[in-house]
């Protein structure tokens, strides 16, 4: 257990030590509550080792591509979080759209997303269809947003890039109870600033395994590099590689050094 913080008490592990962890100022947001739970952060993103990772209060798994039923199953199977699973709008609409939503919720999803371009009519069917929140993504103050609103959709998720922030300002100025969610970048300046203007939940994108994995290899090199120095009396490898060379009865000496075999 680690050292309370805030007067909360902390749980972690040793093999949880490098969760994901959101930025601390989305909790600054009021949260929407979902069947009981308040959501501040979601995690956007469709990767099922971040997702068990990361401590982000609801996944958002929306994703580039047709929505598929193989990936709402492979996320819900790992996520101990409320995902929300984009079920088209783009690419797919109609009666698929229909189709995966409930399929979605059957695999336990708490709400399904529907991307900027689905009609209401298309939103319509889903309402009629489902009993998960439908959340709407609006890209662009030009969308129309109150018929998505009369169509069905329960939340609202904006993603408007550089004006996202004035985006949620006008909605909340037109639509004062809508529950809001917005990308809030990846600065505490840019979160705030969305939630100032009236976001009640963020939508985070984390760093990348790639990114991840680079930074720890940078570290075990390294550790590797400074091991091996402090083995072999300061020397770098080629500086013990001309020691050798010049003292070859020296090498019997480190030769009975351990050796884990990276350098």
């Amino acid at each position: 257990m680690n050292q309370p913080k805030n007067g909360t008490q902390n749980i972690s592990s040793q093999f949880r030590k490098d969760m994901i962890m959101v930025p601390e100022v989305i909790n600054e947001a009021t949260g929407i509550n979902v069947f009981g739970r308040t959501l501040k952060s979601f995690v956007f993103t469709t990767d099922v080792a971040t997702i068990l990772y990361c401590n982000a209060d609801a996944v958002l798994a929306v994703y580039p591509f047709s929505p598929h039923p193989a990936i709402i199953q492979a996320v819900t199977s790992v996520a101990s979080q409320p995902v929300f699973a984009g079920v088209g709008g783009g690419t797919t609409q109609g009666k698929r759209s229909v189709d995966i939503a409930l399929f979605a919720e059957a695999t336990g999803v708490q709400g399904v997303v529907v991307n900027a371009p689905m009609t209401a009519e298309n939103i319509l069917d889903i309402e009629h269809t489902v009993d998960s929140p439908i959340v709407a993504t609006v890209v662009s103050a030009y969308n129309d947003i109150a018929a998505r609103i009369s169509a069905g959709a329960d939340i609202l998720n904006v993603s408007g890039g550089k004006d996202t922030a004035a985006i949620v300002r006008r909605i909340r100025r037109d639509f004062p109870h809508i529950p809001i969610i917005a990308t809030g970048g990846q600065t505490d300046e840019t979160i705030r600033e969305v939630i100032k203007a009236g976001a009640n939940a963020v939508s985070w994108t984390p760093p990348t395994p790639g990114d991840i994995f680079k930074e720890k290899m940078v570290k075990y090199r390294k550790e590797r590099r400074a091991g091996f120095i402090e083995a072999h009396d300061g020397m770098t490898l080629n500086e013990f590689e001309e020691f050798i060379e010049t003292h070859p009865e020296a090498e019997e000496k480190y030769h009975d050094e351990p050796e884990d075999g990276l350098l």
